[in-house]
């Protein structure tokens, strides 16, 4: 009897303190609340959600920007998100059911697979590498380069205004098509990500590797990187 009932207490102290040092889903929630960006692999359709800590029908609330209704069909289905195994995001439907999953590939950045659409990602808009830069450090000379090191285009950062508390961006003659058709003409800086902003469609957003390098995220099929000049 002795040997049962010191085997249930230490069962139970073993237990008490799991409880104590694993997150619980709210607090999983929380760490992982905030803004993010929806997109497919070539990065020509993109949308933002906000994944709210407070309670939704089947799981965590989220508001969806009005247009990713339009350009992610699947997402209409979707009222909630949750913390799945292995910290995973859930998005799912009213009936708490997985519409699409999403698992980590690095920080601040989700992978899944829809059916017809292939892969999905979530990244989060708050995962900057660094959050302190002022953007007098970011005026100068740019050029995007391949992940191969071929150069594509040369830019200017410049310090001028521009719309959108942004900054006028340049782009030198002899630019690849993939530059020319993005036709981008000012940037700024959003939560330790550099924006680049063209005249008309979506944004491209670049990720801080170090000082002098910065890479388009998500990469999607064709990885680009933003490389100051001398």
């Amino acid at each position: 009897m002795r040997l049962v009932t010191a085997s249930i207490i230490a069962w139970l102290l073993a237990h008490s303190a799991m409880a104590q040092t694993t997150p619980s889903a709210g607090e999983a929630a929380k760490a992982i609340a905030g803004t993010w960006e929806l997109s497919n692999a070539d990065r020509d359709r993109s949308c933002t959600v906000i994944l709210k800590a407070a309670a939704g029908s089947g799981g965590f609330a989220l508001e969806w920007e009005r247009k990713c209704a339009d350009l992610f069909a699947f997402t209409r289905a979707i009222t909630a998100w949750k913390v799945g195994a292995r910290d995973s995001i859930q998005l799912v439907d009213a009936k708490a059911q997985a519409v699409l999953e999403l698992s980590e590939v690095e920080g601040g950045l989700y992978e899944g697979e829809r059916p017809g659409e292939g892969l999905v990602f979530l990244q989060s808009l708050a995962s900057g590498a660094n959050e302190q830069r002022q953007a007098e450090q970011m005026i100068g000379e740019w050029a995007f380069v391949r992940a191969n090191g071929k150069p594509l285009c040369q830019v200017t950062l410049a310090g001028a205004a521009a719309a959108q508390d942004a900054f006028v961006l340049r782009v030198k003659p002899g630019c690849d098509p993939l530059v020319t058709r993005f036709g981008p003409v000012a940037w700024r800086l959003d939560r330790g990500q550099l924006v680049l902003i063209p005249s008309r469609g979506e944004a491209w957003r670049f990720e801080e590797s170090d000082p002098t390098t910065w890479r388009r995220i998500p990469e999607g099929r064709q990885p680009l990187q933003l490389v100051r000049q001398q």
